[in-house]
Order: C-alpha cells, then sequence, then structure tokens
C-alpha cells in the first residue's frame, strides 16, 4: 500500500434491532410479563403471577426464558397481584436491580406482596397437614424472606420525567387512571425505538381518579384487552347494585362482596357510603371490611387524599377521607375478628378479599353464606376463567373449596360496573389523536377480547393491530 492510500477509518457497528418477547398477560388476563432486550440492556416491563386456571397457575413454576440475573432492571406498571406478584420469585431467581414504579405503586406492591407470601404459605402448610396436594411437602412459591428482599430493590421514579434506565434507555411514566399509583410507560431505547405499554387502562368514569394521561405515541405499542369487547354501562351498574344490596337486606340476608384489596375496595366503600347516606343501608346494619390488606391500602388512599395527590378527582379531595367510610364500618384485622364476623347474624354487608375468590377470607364466608337464599354475592369486577368468581357468574350450582363442594343457593350478581379498567369505546378513544404505531400488540386480554379490540383498531384506526402468541419474540421496528 503507497503512502498516499487512505487508511480505513473506525468501524461503525450498527445496533441490532431489540427484541420484544411475550412472556405472559397473552392471551389471558394474568401474568403480565414483557421482556424488552437490546444490545445495551435487558429491561422486564411488570412481573406479574399466573392465577385462575391450573394450567396458567403452574407457569409460576416454570424457569423465565432468561437468567433473572441478566436482567438490569423491572419496570412496573401498578401494584396489582398479575403485575407484580412474580417479582419475589424472581429475586429468589438472582435478580439484583432496580424495580421502577411510581412511589404509590412501590408502597402498594409492599402491601400486596406481602400478603401473597402469607397465602402460599398457608395454603402450603395447610396442603401439608391435609394432605391433599400431590407434592410431598407442598411448598410456596416464596415466603415473607423473599419479599423482605424484594422490597430493598423497588426504587420509586416521578410520574412525568425521563429517567436514565442505562446509558441511552430511558424510562417515562404517565399517569394510568387505573388504581393508585399506577401508570402507562414509554420506553426509549438507545437506538431511539421507542416502546409503550398500557399496563390496566383507567376508566375516565372512575370514583376516585383522574382518567389517564393521552397515549402520545411510540413505535411499539402493547395495549391492555381485558374488556375489548365489551362496554361499560355504569347508570345500570350503579342501580344493580343498590337494588341487590336494598333486596337482600330485606330478606334478612348478607350481600358479601368480594373485592380486590387495591382500588377495588375503596371504590366499593365509596359506594356503599353514598347508599348508607341515602338510607338504602339503614344505621343498624353494619359494614364489614374483612381483609388486612385491604385496610392497609385503605390507609394508603387516605394519604394520598390528606396529601392533595394530582391523581385524585377535585371531589374527592374536598369531601376528604371520609368518602371512603360508611359509617359504622367495622374493620377485622385479625384472626378472631374474621371469625366473629361469621358468628354474626342478621343483614350485614361484607366487603373481603380476593376478587376473583382464588383465596383469602371471603372463602370462609363464601362457604358459610352460599348455603342460604337470603343471601347475595355480588362480583364487582373481572373474573378471570377457571377462578370462583367466574364459575359463580357462569352459574355453578356448587363451589370447591377446602376441598369440598359447596351448594351455591344463594342470590348472585354480576356487576362490573366497579371494573377499574377502560373498555373497548375507551380504550380507542384513549388512542384517537396518537400517531400510528408501527405495530400494536393487544395483551392482557381472553382470547375473544384481544381478537375483537384487535379487529376494532384496524376497522376504526386503521392500524396494523397483532394478538400475539405467549412465548413469541418480535423485532422492535
Amino acid at each position: 500500500m503507497s503512502d498516499t492510500d487512505p487508511s480505513p477509518g473506525p468501524r461503525t457497528v450498527t445496533p441490532r434491532p431489540a427484541l420484544l418477547r411475550f412472556l405472559g398477560g397473552v392471551r389471558t388476563v394474568t401474568g403480565s410479563k414483557f421482556l424488552v432486550e437490546s444490545d445495551h440492556a435487558r429491561i422486564l416491563v411488570d412481573c406479574g403471577l399466573f392465577q385462575g386456571l391450573a394450567d396458567l397457575r403452574r407457569r409460576n413454576w416454570q424457569p423465565l426464558p432468561c437468567d433473572a440475573s441478566d436482567i438490569h432492571a423491572v419496570v412496573v406498571t401498578h401494584a396489582h397481584l398479575d403485575h407484580c406478584g412474580y417479582l419475589p420469585r424472581l429475586v429468589r431467581h438472582g435478580f439484583r436491580g432496580p424495580i421502577l414504579t411510581s412511589a404509590h405503586t412501590a408502597r402498594l406492591a409492599g402491601i400486596v406482596l406481602r400478603d401473597s407470601a402469607r397465602l402460599q404459605m398457608e395454603a402450603a402448610r395447610h396442603a401439608n397437614e391435609s394432605r391433599w396436594s400431590k407434592h410431598r411437602p407442598a411448598k410456596p412459591l416464596y415466603d415473607d424472606t423473599d419479599v423482605d428482599t424484594t422490597l430493598k430493590y423497588f426504587d420509586p421514579v416521578p410520574m412525568s420525567a425521563d429517567v436514565e434506565i442505562m446509558t441511552g434507555t430511558r424510562l417515562r411514566l404517565h399517569h394510568g387512571g387505573h388504581i393508585l399509583g399506577s401508570a402507562w410507560a414509554h420506553l426509549t431505547l438507545e437506538d431511539g425505538h421507542t416502546l409503550a405499554f398500557s399496563g390496566d387502562l383507567g376508566r375516565p368514569g372512575h370514583a376516585l381518579l383522574l382518567p389517564p394521561e393521552p397515549f402520545s405515541g411510540a413505535d411499539v405499542l402493547l395495549m391492555e384487552s381485558t374488556y375489548g369487547d365489551r362496554r361499560h354501562d355504569p347508570e345500570s351498574g350503579r342501580a344493580e347494585f343498590t337494588a341487590v344490596v336494598k333486596r337482600t337486606l330485606a330478606r334478612g340476608g348478607t350481600v358479601v362482596i368480594p373485592a380486590f384489596a387495591i382500588d377495588r375496595t375503596e371504590v366499593v366503600l365509596h359506594e356503599l357510603a353514598g347508599l348508607r347516606r341515602d338510607g338504602v343501608i339503614p344505621r343498624s346494619v353494619p359494614v364489614y371490611v374483612d381483609s388486612p390488606m385491604a385496610l392497609a391500602a385503605l390507609d394508603v388512599y387516605r394519604d394520598a387524599i390528606a396529601a392533595r395527590s394530582p391523581e385524585l378527582r377535585p371531589e374527592i379531595l374536598v369531601q376528604g377521607a371520609g368518602t371512603l367510610s360508611p359509617e359504622p364500618f367495622l374493620a377485622a384485622r385479625t384472626v378472631q375478628e374474621s371469625i366473629d364476623i361469621n358468628s354474626s347474624t342478621g343483614p350485614a354487608v361484607i366487603v373481603s378479599s380476593a376478587g376473583m375468590a382464588t383465596g383469602g377470607r371471603v372463602l370462609h364466608h363464601l362457604r358459610r353464606l352460599l348455603p342460604d337464599p337470603r343471601n347475595a354475592v355480588v362480583i364487582v369486577g373481572f373474573a378471570a376463567a377457571g377462578t370462583r368468581a367466574r364459575d359463580l357468574v357462569d352459574g355453578a350450582r356448587t363451589l370447591k373449596m377446602f376441598g369440598e363442594y359447596v351448594p351455591v343457593r344463594a342470590e348472585v350478581a354480576d356487576v362490573p360496573h366497579f371494573s377499574a379498567h377502560a373498555d373497548a369505546d375507551q380504550i380507542l378513544d384513549w388512542l384517537r389523536g396518537a400517531p400510528a404505531p408501527h405495530t400494536t400488540y393487544l395483551v392482557h386480554g381472553e382470547e375473544s377480547s384481544a381478537f375483537a379490540l384487535r379487529d376494532r383498531i384496524d376497522r376504526e384506526l386503521g392500524w396494523t393491530a397483532v394478538v400475539p402468541r405467549s412465548g413469541e419474540a418480535v423485532l422492535v421496528r
């Protein structure tokens, strides 16, 4: 080579396109986990527990397709178990990165995870004592120690501010309007591509929270589809809720309301407070809240009201914490206080978790109350396939719990008015006006809902919409 020949310059390395893997929350409403893998970062968005059908629950025991220690960070959109409940298992397997979420979500997730560990430990102990499990011995998915370790990795970040996760990879959380602290997440990768994750999108008509912040666009959108084939009717739902409470109390029965401890209990208490003021629930009729987790979450909501959180509706800030108190409402914090409810007679209202009747104290109330036709069970949110709540909605005549079948003679009312999820029309409204993503993936919904929403997005917006398969990997373009 002559002296005049140019020397080769430094090589320019073009980054490979990032991969998006669907590890959960696909064609089901549980177990949301979405892994984003680029040359420089591996980020898991949501880390939920599978619930419902046995085949889904068994997936909680299966290893992830990558080592937990190789994940650099986890982003959690909100504190419901199907979005954060796998975190202690991930930490047990070696995850040591930051768990990025809002401050309210960090506080609520601590409550949820401690309760989840307690229930799993109790279930394993009961299975070993009763010898009904095929596992010898039965073990919990994780325990209190795992939760204690997990909580050390929570790193709350401010809403509506760019946070650098790794060099060139940024996160911005936007108010999601689903539960206190919920967010939809916007992720910018080092190559400039962007992804948005709706999490669970809230309803504009939420009784306590302001509507979600508008969608501003992204190259790739993961959109929840829980109610992708349905439309909420809040007025008729409120009327039905009032009617079933009124007629049950009139016949001397007890109304039991399985309610998610986070947000659903608060919204139900807000509604019951109104019925108390209107005289539908007489002062002599007790309203019990039988869920230590719900009572702990109620304290978080009250603190948010006292601090005038920007997530809350102005009228809630004016009314103050009394808007969540259908006095006299009786808090059952201890096991003995819960047992005492079971020994009470006469008309009453019991709000207890879990919302899908998959576990918790509500099962003891259902076992006692379901055989009596004077009583009523009110299902106030989405009931996933394979859960006892779904069985009741579908007309089951018996319900299996604690190793035996209980006859269902009580009235069962399905009142989805209380759902904190946006319906199909509200999802479309949230998307309108934003630039079209390269691809929209419909997640966190059963197949019928996801495909119905896909068709509407294609037909009404002209966007490319896909219902992915579990375990599938796609390029981020």
